[in-house]
């Protein structure tokens, strides 16, 4: 069945062929590589969120205590979302809610010794995994960050 038959046939789209459609591409990309990261992940007992989480409070706690709000904004997360997450990793022993020394009302989260460690183990797992997966752009590697950080909401801090 050709292509125009599959539009005629009901699908109303100005593509002759799904992998010219960019949000395809970026589905299908996105599922393989987040395949990729899982099976990465997986023996150290980290979801891609959970990873996520824990690299963002490590990368932010540097510069001053960090809220739950602000690893959310970071990261790009749910709120209620990172909330989950975060008594996950609380309750595995990798962070910490201590008092905001700013802000009665808040709380720093503060990576644990056992969090930061994990943390580093799998950050190189992940860079590995990322120059595996991405090696195929070859020489348009810097131009696809490029290009990414332009779609990208808010600027990495």
């Amino acid at each position: 069945m050709s292509n125009t038959t599959k539009r005629a046939a009901g699908l109303n789209t100005r593509h002759s062929a799904p992998d010219q459609s960019t949000g395809f591409l970026l589905w299908r990309v996105t599922n393989a590589w987040q395949a990729a990261l899982r099976a990465t992940l997986a023996p150290l007992d980290l979801t891609h969120v959970q990873f996520v989480l824990l690299a963002s409070l490590t990368w932010l706690q540097a510069d001053q205590p960090v809220t739950q709000r602000a690893l959310a904004d970071h990261a790009g997360t749910d709120a209620m979302m990172t909330s989950q997450v975060l008594r996950t990793l609380e309750a595995k022993g990798f962070i910490e809610r201590k008092l905001h020394p700013s802000d009665a009302r808040a709380r720093a989260l503060v990576v644990t010794n056992r969090g930061s460690a994990l943390t580093n183990q799998a950050v190189q797992a992940v860079e590995g995994a990322d120059a595996t997966f991405f090696a195929a752009l070859g020489a348009d590697h810097a131009g696809f960050i490029a290009m990414l950080s332009r779609l990208t909401p808010f600027s990495s801090t």
